[in-house]
């Protein structure tokens, strides 16, 4: 991302289910939901992506103890993000983060993302991560994804 964040907009996009009542239901349950509202909030409030992709993914090297609060509040201390205001945004079931994690979701149903982690760039499939990496015609690695950026970059 240090290479490439001038170059492309950096979305982080979830998988879900919109319910009836506005919420949202995932798939390993309410702790996995929090933690994307919790991602999607520290992007929210940190636009920058070298902030909120090192809270993601200090978050992700632990995943299985998100929504932990000591987690949560160890990756917001090494990343500066402030833990008040992700708290405020992640809050109540009608705070922001909700309607963030429905908006993310909801544009993920939009472009047809059906596996996690799906990787898009100029508007297509890039690369699918389910288990392995899949469909990744100019290769898998972050130096081939960085090489493809920089020639789009080049070629617009």
């Amino acid at each position: 991302m240090e290479r490439v964040s001038s170059k492309v907009d950096f979305t982080l996009s979830f998988l879900g289910r919109p319910t009836e009542n506005d919420g949202v239901d995932c798939m390993h349950g309410p702790p996995e939901c929090m933690g994307n509202i919790l991602e999607l909030c520290a992007a929210h409030l940190y636009p920058e992506p070298r902030i909120y992709l090192g809270f993601v993914m200090c978050l992700s090297n632990d995943y299985k103890e998100i929504p932990d609060e000591a987690l949560v509040k160890g990756c917001a201390l090494e990343h500066a993000v402030d833990i008040q205001k992700l708290n405020e945004c992640a809050g109540s079931p009608d705070a922001m983060g909700m309607g963030l994690l429905r908006d993310s979701v909801q544009r993920s149903i939009n472009v047809g993302v059906r596996s996690s982690c799906t990787v898009r760039l100029n508007n297509e499939v890039y690369c699918v991560h389910d288990g392995d990496w899949r469909d990744c015609p100019n290769g898998p690695g972050v130096n081939d994804l960085v090489i493809e950026i920089e020639k789009l970059y080049r070629d617009s």
